[in-house]
């Protein structure tokens, strides 16, 4: 009975990818990505994160400053299938466990000095999560645990109308990200790029789950868990990229390496009634998990149709089943994710610039990777915005930026270990809004 519980309980941890990009990475640092998505082709100041090797290519000497933030809103639905549920109220055998995550403002910065051929840039910003979770009921995974223990346990002498679940759970995760490099313009079509960013992890997980029989039948507790962990590491992803300006086309290509990081348990809470500390020995104080940072490739190329008309085309690898994760989920995914992202931009005036994008990103998931408190959906993303010219020195970047999830369908013969089949089906939602000034002198 123990054990099947804390199976459960020892999966609260919440994985919170509020941004656009891969598993463990946001690929949005400006809201010029936002308004048109595929920029890594650009030459302007937003290209320190996604065409750095384009600095060199800059119009004038001198300091590009930038200045972001960003809003984000999410949710996740689960809908669970399995059943037990109908004994509770006889409604039926599905319930819906919903979860928000937000990121009210999340700022940036980026910028660059140009003299000549070299450029030095530098950024900061949060290049991975950047959010908070909240499943104020609770999850599936816990309430079928508990009732098919219960059940179990029992033969069936106990029934769900007997005694009550209670659960809560709150994630954070926030990775930092400094990053400076430098580019050099080897001629007039070539430049390249090399520099590094280190990445600073903040997390934190704060849940209960609690289960005892109603006061008509002793009121007694089966099983009680509080726990309240932060977590964090840091590590170093070095970076080279390259730039080839040819005619009317423009062509970056950036690398980002796998970052090797570990993140450390500081465990405030672990207090356990009727539990094993044993299965939840991965929350102990001092513990370390591996959260590798995957490695990320990029290519793009843009082409100006006209002198007030450009588009970019853009292609992005992540390489996920070489990153280690906590008890080495990576293994489950059946590839890396892939993402492809166009976008266009047109000068309706000399003061004013429309833009939109697509992106299209896909996940190499699998059933075992899918888990109720770290799940994905594949997705294509909408983006549009403009840019205003306030004067000579002054852009104003303002976009707005939504995700379409497909569901994602996990059945399973033995549903959270309970012996029994049971359905979740996935969901989420995601809405972004982003504004940048940008200052050249």
């Amino acid at each position: 009975m123990k054990k099947l519980l804390l199976i459960g309980a020892a999966t609260l941890i919440v994985s919170i990818p509020t941004f656009a990009g891969g598993i463990l990475t946001n690929t949005n640092q400006h809201a010029s990505f936002l308004r048109m998505i595929a920029r890594g082709a650009s030459i302007d100041i937003d290209g320190v994160y996604s065409n750095p090797a384009g600095l060199a290519f800059l119009p004038q000497d001198g300091f590009y400053l930038s200045l972001t933030g960003q809003s984000a809103y999410q949710t996740r639905e689960i809908t669970s299938t399995y059943p037990m549920f109908q004994m509770v109220d006889g409604q039926g055998t599905s319930r819906l466990y919903k979860g928000t995550a937000s990121a009210p403002f999340v700022p940036s910065f980026q910028g660059a000095y140009k003299k000549g051929d070299w450029t030095v840039s530098a950024s900061f910003a949060i290049t991975g999560g950047g959010g908070k979770a909240s499943f104020d009921t609770g999850l599936p995974m816990f309430d079928a645990l508990v009732m098919g223990l219960i059940h179990q346990s029992t033969g069936g002498q106990v029934t769900p109308d007997m005694y009550s679940i209670t659960s809560a759970m709150d994630g954070k995760q926030y990775i930092y990200g400094a990053q400076l490099g430098l580019s050099y313009k080897i001629n007039d079509w070539l430049s390249v790029f090399a520099g590094g960013r280190m990445n600073y992890v903040n997390s934190g997980y704060e849940g209960f789950l609690n289960a005892s029989f109603k006061q008509e039948y002793s009121g007694a507790t089966i099983a009680d868990i509080r726990l309240n962990c932060d977590q964090t590491g840091w590590g170093l992803t070095p970076i080279i990229g390259a730039d080839v300006k040819l005619g009317k086309w423009n062509f970056g290509m950036k690398y980002e390496f796998k970052t090797n990081l570990n993140i450390e348990n500081k465990t405030e809470q672990l207090d356990l009634v009727n539990v094993d500390e044993k299965y939840l020995a991965a929350y102990q104080n001092g513990v370390n998990t591996p959260n590798d940072i995957p490695a990320l490739l990029t290519i793009a190329a843009g082409y100006e149709f006209l002198p007030t008309l450009r588009a970019s085309v853009e292609y992005h690898f992540f390489d996920d089943k070489s990153a280690g994760m906590a008890n080495g989920k990576q293994q489950y995914l059946t590839k890396g994710s892939n993402e492809y992202l166009a976008g266009i931009e047109w000068d309706a005036t000399k003061q004013l610039t429309l833009s939109c994008g697509y992106q299209n990103t896909d996940y190499g998931l699998s059933n075992n990777f899918q888990t109720d408190t770290s799940f994905y959906c594949d997705s294509y993303s909408i983006g549009l915005g403009a840019k205003i010219k306030m004067n000579e020195r002054l852009n104003l970047n303002v976009a707005y930026f939504w995700s379409n999830y497909d569901d994602y369908t996990k059945n399973s013969d033995s549903y959270n270990g309970t012996g029994m089949k049971g359905t979740d089906v996935y969901a989420r939602t995601n809405k972004v809004f982003g504004l940048s000034v940008d200052y050249h002198f």
